[in-house]
């Protein structure tokens, strides 16, 4: 009976599997997951990233176990620990899901041609995008440049259905030496993220968990609630989706069933709303796949002249949710407590920083990096590009997010403010997005000292807006 290695990766799920299901279709299954620090860069260096990978690594040992199997656990060099694998077991082939991280693609590549040496098969499978990014180019055979292109492009094509969990599932018998899961390390001994187990349940169960959540609580009212951060009408499931707890395709295609139901207000506009952001997430790998330099260079050239300030006391202002401005710190603040920030609330505080500061977007992705659980290398990437200009689809240079305009229209009885930053939570709605607009003895009543127990706007909107208008101008025709 043919033996197979299914090579975990970034698809710890049972669940549409195609490698998983493959194998169990053709024989014995030796599920495998390497740790590897080196091949893995940008996810090696992020704490959340590794402590949400750690305990959905966690939930993946206990599912396979009901299912009688074992997880191998490895450290190390992969080519090296699959070969010892290949030769303990006498495996006949290897599967696994494709990944397009530049590094992870020419790593796949040199693997799976060495590994033929000691098996007979190696196969990937898509399995974590809905489309396969190298086949959507436009007419010219090129990489689309235009979101609204590409949206149009992704509805001209079908998604493939999800498979579901294997049922003849046969377990590899004999031993192998293998870690538990506290050795591979994953987990650091700063232990501020042990409170994200307040807000988080990673692993299959966990994301099924929110799935089943927000289609009866959040998705009727996605079009119309998803930009305002008080109230929960947004999925929650990237971090899910980073690590493949969930799979997209199965979100997908449960999405569109969803349209049959007449029943409630809203469903069309909101489903497809929803299923916009989805897409969104593909042209990030998109952009990933054919830009590979997109993680740390600008992709306009000229944004390499621009001139960014290195400007340490305020981006520490602005990591710690200092600014002086509500809005933005309620964001920065929400963000260390729980590993994620409003999708809304994102733009803005990341527009904060790079037009209002005008400090690199690279600083600020580099946070969001090791603070953000839904870290992801291709959306992170982009989505700071879009922010800074220097993306292939931008928002325009002369677009600058008034964070107190945007307080006021998203949160305006400033309920958001007043969860995370409680301080000013006896602020009047009058004054809860401008406190320093508030009369001294209002400030003094409600236990405010501008300075003191809360911070003055780190810059004046207006002179931040006028500096960075200028800085773009300097490289408009560079």
């Amino acid at each position: 009976m043919k033996k197979t290695i299914v090579w975990f990766r970034k698809d710890l799920r049972l669940h549409d599997n195609p490698a998983l299901w493959e194998a169990a279709r053709q024989g014995v299954i030796i599920p495998v997951f390497i740790w590897s620090e080196q091949e893995e860069r940008e996810y090696a260096t992020s704490e959340t990233a590794r402590w949400w990978l750690h305990h959905s690594l966690i939930a993946l040992e206990k599912e396979l176990k009901s299912h009688g199997l074992t997880l191998i656990l490895r450290k190390g060099n992969s080519f090296e620990q699959l070969m010892s694998i290949c030769k303990q077991t006498k495996a006949d082939a290897i599967f696994f899901s494709k990944r397009y991280e530049p590094s992870i693609i020419n790593r796949d590549c040199i693997i799976a041609t060495k590994l033929l040496s000691c098996v007979s098969e190696v196969r990937s499978f898509p399995s974590n995008l809905l489309f396969t990014p190298e086949k959507l180019l436009n007419q010219k055979n090129e990489p689309y440049k235009i979101f609204t292109s590409f949206w149009k492009r992704t509805m001209r094509e079908s998604v493939n259905y999800p498979l579901p969990i294997p049922t003849n599932i046969i377990s590899y018998n004999e031993a192998l030496p293998h870690l538990q899961i506290e050795e591979l390390g994953l987990l650091t001994n700063n232990h501020w993220h042990d409170k994200f187990h307040e807000y988080w349940e990673p692993g299959e169960k966990g994301a099924m968990s929110k799935w089943k959540e927000f289609t009866n609580e959040g998705l009727n009212r996605y079009a119309i609630e998803s930009d305002i951060p008080f109230v929960q009408s947004v999925s929650l499931l990237s971090s899910h989706l980073v690590w493949g707890d969930i799979s997209v395709r199965a979100i997908w295609h449960a999405a569109n069933r969803l349209r049959d139901d007449e029943s409630k207000e809203y469903r069309q506009s909101s489903i497809d709303a929803f299923l916009r952001q989805l897409i969104w997430r593909e042209f990030a790998y998109h952009q990933l796949l054919h830009f590979p330099k997109i993680i740390n260079n600008p992709l306009r050239g000229n944004f390499i002249e621009f001139p960014w300030r290195n400007h340490d006391e305020e981006l520490s202002k602005w990591q710690k949710g200092l600014t002086g401005y509500p809005f933005v710190d309620a964001g920065m603040r929400e963000l260390w407590e729980t590993g994620v920030i409003h999708n809304r609330v994102r733009m803005v505080v990341a527009s904060f920083l790079v037009k209002h500061l005008l400090i690199s977007w690279v600083d600020g992705s580099e946070w969001f990096q090791q603070t953000l659980v839904d870290f992801d290398v291709a959306n992170n990437a982009m989505g700071w590009q879009w922010v800074a200009g220097s993306g292939i689809d931008t928002s325009p240079y002369f677009r600058i997010f008034n964070p107190i305009l945007q307080s006021q229209k998203f949160d305006p009885h400033g309920l958001y403010i007043r969860k995370w930053i409680p301080e000013l939570a006896q602020l009047p709605t009058k004054y809860i997005h401008e406190p320093w607009k508030a009369p001294t003895d209002l400030l003094l009543e409600t236990g405010i000292v501008l300075g003191d127990t809360y911070p003055h706007p780190i810059i004046d909107h207006s002179l931040a807006r006028i500096r960075a208008l200028e800085a773009y101008e300097l490289i408009k025709n560079t």
